[in-house]
């Protein structure tokens, strides 16, 4: 068959697009995305056609505008331009070139879909990309998400000509006279990809000359692999994943009777900011003792008695709100407040999450504050018996995470309400008690 009906069979198996949707073409003036222009234009698809012009080849790149230009106008094409200082957006963004281009061209591109009605947008990767991404991945050990190689259907983006070899993309431009320009860059091997094109690849094919088409063979079959591995690896994170609040709890010991158990911590934690370097650690962590945790720059493994905990860690915050008068209400990021005045009830609350405190032993203003070491409190029903905060707190087997969140409500500097555990002795409803200061707390769901 020739890459002619090659592209038309694939085009139909693959459904790319209905036949009255209008496809965007991402033409450089090279002869891959020339030739993909050819074989749109010559199976009557709807197509428009978009350049993008970094300006970092001078004249060269004005004359890779001027071909793709004079061939769309040539071929009553709509076309799209642009012209980019990329140098200056690279400054700016403190990025390199490549990935400062790559940001240009598609938030470039998406924007024309949208503004003129394009359905999807075409690129003209091909099987020779596909190796050469594939063994990018597999030397900076991206795992098996690496392997699939590049999409054929992204979302709106579709790469159509991905099955066609570049040998067959140069024999199908120079059969048709298709022009094109070549990119003098290509031919370094400044960027890596360049090196595993000119050198690395060229050197494997002296060995094994069928390399493109048997990568590509694999690179399909590793992405039916990965559907399988993925749907996998969901099923034990619900088997393993417990959520409490904001929290995720691990239990160490079914977690210890998986088979592949680094690979299972490495998809449990990963998500969390933890890199695959960490995993070894935090598996030791089960073998640890409690209350020690790993940190991401987002969160922590902590080992805390039979589970591993994820939490987040701390963002800087207020730590301390004063409060002048009741009634008002607080929230300080996992925690809602609400204090209010009110005449004494019937019963005491049983719920530690409720206080009601003996209004005329309290003088305003109130502070709301974070507890801190050297705390103590006259915790209520234990007979005016003084104990420290920190020492309540490990006796009530708080874990480490949770203890990072524990509130303190405290007039004088002394301490009513030990938030959501247990108010002060000192301030207890009493027989003479006529008005009471209502405190709540309420944790706040993710």
């Amino acid at each position: 068959m020739t890459l002619l009906q090659d592209f038309r069979n694939n085009w139909l198996k693959k459904k790319f697009a209905a036949q009255e949707q209008k496809i965007l073409l991402a033409v450089s003036g090279g002869v891959d995305s020339m030739v993909m222009a050819h074989l749109f234009l010559s199976n009557n698809i709807s197509f428009g056609i978009a350049h993008c012009n970094f300006q970092l080849r001078g004249i060269e790149a004005d004359l890779d505008e001027s071909l793709v230009h004079d061939w769309a106008l040539r071929h009553n094409t709509s076309f799209h331009h642009v012209r980019f200082d990329t140098k200056k957006k690279t400054a700016e963004w403190k990025k390199g070139v490549q990935e400062t281009a790559r940001i240009l061209r598609y938030e470039w591109l998406d924007m024309i879909c949208r503004e003129h009605g394009y359905s999807y947008l075409a690129t003209a990767h091909h099987a020779n990309d596909n190796v050469e991404t594939l063994m990018m991945n597999l030397f900076k050990g991206t795992g098996i998400s690496g392997l699939h190689g590049i999409r054929e259907k992204n979302e709106h983006i579709i790469r159509p000509m991905l099955w066609a070899q570049k040998e067959e993309i140069l024999a199908y431009a120079a059969e048709h006279n298709i022009p094109y320009r070549n990119d003098a860059s290509n031919s370094t091997d400044v960027y890596q990809r360049n090196a595993i094109r000119n050198r690395i690849i060229p050197a494997i094919q002296e060995y094994f000359p069928g390399v493109v088409s048997n990568l590509n063979d694999s690179i399909a079959r590793f992405a039916q692999v990965e559907t399988l591995y993925r749907k996998t690896i969901e099923q034990e994170r619900k088997k393993l994943s417990e959520k409490r609040g904001r929290d995720i709890y691990i239990p160490i010991r079914k977690l210890k009777k998986r088979e592949a158990i680094e690979t299972i911590c490495y998809e449990l934690f990963t998500p969390f900011g933890f890199t695959a370097a960490q995993v070894p650690h935090i598996m030791q962590l089960m073998d640890a003792e409690s209350g020690r945790y790993i940190s991401s720059d987002t969160h922590r493994v902590i080992r805390n008695r039979d589970f591993l905990v994820i939490t987040t860690v701390p963002a800087a915050s207020t730590d301390t709100i004063l409060i002048e008068a009741a009634p008002c209400e607080i929230e300080t990021g996992r925690a809602h407040f609400s204090f209010a005045i009110e005449d004494k009830p019937a019963q005491a609350p049983t719920d530690p999450h409720i206080a009601c405190l003996d209004l005329k032993n309290i003088e305003f203003p109130l502070i709301l504050r974070k507890w801190r070491i050297g705390d103590y409190f006259y915790p209520l029903g234990m007979g005016m018996k003084k104990k420290k905060v920190s020492r309540y707190l490990i006796n009530e087997k708080v874990p480490l995470h949770e203890k990072e969140h524990v509130w303190v409500l405290e007039s004088k500097k002394r301490i009513l309400w030990l938030c959501g555990m247990r108010p002060d002795e000192r301030f207890k409803i009493k027989g003479s008690t006529e008005q009471v200061l209502l405190c709540r707390i309420k944790t706040i769901a993710e």
